[in-house]
């Protein structure tokens, strides 16, 4: 009964303490593309992302009934860095629910006019957001009146000056003449108190990034999951949390003595766990990780005896692909510091050591004759051209318009009255490239992995290609850091779709990771040797590009975008086909808007994959 009493009481505290409005609640995941071409289009960096916020402690003074109920103690900021445009996942704080869509949308244009100045916050908090309102509201006139509507909803929702005390109250006041009048206040009022509370959150402004844990000095981490797995949580959000890192408690004895205020005295028991080897799920990881402030990570030294981990670890020469060649030394582009590092990367040709000369799939020949029926339309056939000077018979409909033109008075010395039975010719070439990184190995439905489909993609595409006479050529590729970026041959332009070739592709395996842009360019090398004038590449990918030697997040991506401009200039055209649900966050920056395609069921892959094929040559 009591326990009862205690829950219907907390429920209804809760409820009662509630300043929020969950009615007019607008989710980020609703809106968070639209708010990514607003960001883009009012001039935002194309290579940052939008991605939810995390909950963190903004101390400010609360309401006695929020105080009796424990609750309103943390709130979500947006906040940009180089990397993504965080925004609360969640706005629910303003009554209306095209209000919160608003706060959404000046949030957007904030970051994208003011951005560059926002990102390392110079100056005092206060003034730095004051400046980029300004900045804001002189680029676009049009926001004006969105803004007032949205500082007049703020204002009803935060405390008001005269219930708080002196020094916070000079702070509230300041706080509101700088949201009227952006670039009127010069610094925040200093508090007097020391118990004095923090400013109340700012919902229309830009916060600080909370900074992501530091990596030891000549350290990498270990990888603590394949690329590519998703928890039990919706991962899209891909909160960024406050991090640290510390030494790893050392104690002899896992109690701890703990001394409570009311003189009772009690044992704890403490337990050295390494999460690295921890490889039960814990369904309250993520909500206990949304509870924290800031996350504390610390490495140990000492070795697991119960378990060996051969994950990522390179397979022994006998049991590896067969190496072709010494390697070929790549360059790549450091964003950061606007340079290319040239031979930066080492990229090794391997072919498949257990591969063994097969027929096509019994399962897939229904698929692929059709296919062939299909694509054999697009084969270079004998067509009649008309209007010619010579030929081998009398073009009727041009001698009865020449001799039109004639009576009415116009006459053209070049006109041609034959037909000629000529050839026509598909000059172009295709190079595939397919990703086989780890994140391959997941499965895409109930009986295939996302592997599986890549090869019967493999299979039927280079069915179709067959019957067209175009050139083409299909390679793999993977990475386990720069210095080993493996580049997998299966079909080489100048060797036919054959038993072998059917065999290399059978044999595919995912590993390791995906280095995006070495690959980009090798597939670049090769391209530029075909004599065709049409030249395309496409990439077949379920991810973003990650490496494990800081390869990851903009740097990779922006890498990734330098190979494939380098591509267009060698006259080449990209093209991504991927199963990746989040790749609109990142491709139209890599490929631009209509050089990429989002397959969302990657079973559709290998029919969707010859249609696409046929649309991008022009001939559908």
């Amino acid at each position: 009964m009591e326990e009862r009493v205690g829950a219907l009481w907390d429920r209804w505290i809760r409820e009662t303490a509630r300043r929020d409005h969950p009615a007019a609640a607008v989710e980020l995941k609703d809106i968070e593309k639209t708010l990514g071409v607003i960001f883009r289009a009012l001039g935002g960096d194309p290579g940052l992302r939008v991605a939810a916020a995390a909950d963190s402690e903004h101390g400010a003074r609360r309401r006695l009934l929020q105080r009796i109920a424990g609750t309103n103690t943390r709130a979500a900021h947006a906040a940009l860095d180089h990397e993504t445009l965080r925004l609360p996942p969640r706005l629910a704080v303003l009554p209306a629910p095209s209000l919160n869509r608003d706060l959404y949308v000046w949030l957007a244009a904030l970051a994208a006019s003011a951005g560059p100045a926002l990102e390392k916050f110079s100056r005092e908090w206060i003034v730095q957001n004051q400046f980029a309102v300004w900045v804001t509201l002189q680029r676009y006139p049009g926001l004006k009146g969105r803004y007032r509507r949205l500082v007049e909803a703020v204002f009803a929702e935060r405390l008001p000056p005269d219930k708080l005390p002196a020094d916070e109250a000079a702070q509230e006041r300041a706080v509101r003449q700088a949201l009227l009048d952006p670039g009127s206040v010069a610094e925040l009022p200093p508090l007097a108190r020391a118990k004095a509370k923090a400013v109340q959150p700012v919902p229309l402004w830009l916060y600080p990034a909370p900074p992501a844990a530091a990596k030891r000095r000549g350290h990498d981490p270990a990888p603590q999951e394949a690329e590519g797995e998703q928890p039990q949580e919706r991962q899209a959000e891909n909160r960024r949390y406050q991090a640290e890192r510390d030494e790893l408690p050392e104690n002899e004895s896992p109690m701890i003595l703990l001394f409570r205020a009311e003189s009772v005295f009690s044992w704890a028991e403490y337990l050295r766990l390494n999460r690295a080897f921890d490889e039960d799920d814990n369904p309250d990881a993520g909500r206990a990780a949304e509870s924290l402030d800031k996350i504390t990570v610390a490495e140990s030294d000492q070795r697991v005896a119960s378990k060996v981990r051969f994950d990522l670890d390179l397979p022994a020469a006998s049991e590896d692909d067969i190496v072709l060649g010494p390697g070929i030394p790549l360059p790549e582009w450091d964003w950061k510091r606007q340079t290319m590092k040239p031979a930066f990367c080492r990229l090794q040709t391997m072919v498949a050591r257990e591969s063994t000369p097969q027929p096509l799939p019994e399962r897939l020949r229904r698929s692929a004759r059709k296919l062939k029926n299909q694509f054999a339309a697009l084969a270079p056939v004998r067509r009649w051209q008309k209007a010619q000077p010579e030929g081998t018979e009398l073009d009727i409909d041009a001698c009865v318009r020449i001799a039109a033109d004639r009576l009415a008075g116009w006459h053209f010395s070049g006109a041609g009255a034959y037909l000629n039975h000529r050839p026509t010719e598909r000059d172009l070439a295709c190079l595939v490239l397919a990703d086989l990184s780890l994140s391959t190995d997941a499965y895409a439905n109930d009986t295939q992995k996302v592997i599986d489909v890549i090869r019967d993609s493999l299979m039927l595409f280079g069915e179709a290609l067959s019957s067209t006479g175009d050139a083409f050529a299909f390679y793999g590729f993977s990475s386990l850091k720069r210095s080993h970026v493996r580049f997998h041959e299966i079909k080489r332009f100048d060797r036919p779709l054959d038993a072998v070739a059917r065999g290399r592709i059978a044999a595919l395996k995912p590993g390791w990771y995906t280095r995006m842009g070495a690959a980009v360019r090798r597939a670049t090398q090769l391209l530029e040797k075909q004599p065709a004038n049409r030249r395309l590449m496409i990439i077949l990918s379920d991810g973003k590009p990650h490496d494990i030697d800081l390869y990851e997040g903009r740097y990779g991506i922006e890498d990734t975008r330098k190979a494939l401009i380098e591509a267009r200039e060698a006259g080449i055209k990209p093209f991504c086909v991927t199963i990746d649900r989040e790749g609109a966050g990142y491709l139209p920056h890599l490929f631009g808007p209509a050089g990429y395609t989002v397959v969302r069921k990657p079973e559709d892959l290998p029919d969707r994959l010859p249609l696409l094929y046929a649309q991008l040559t022009g001939n559908a």
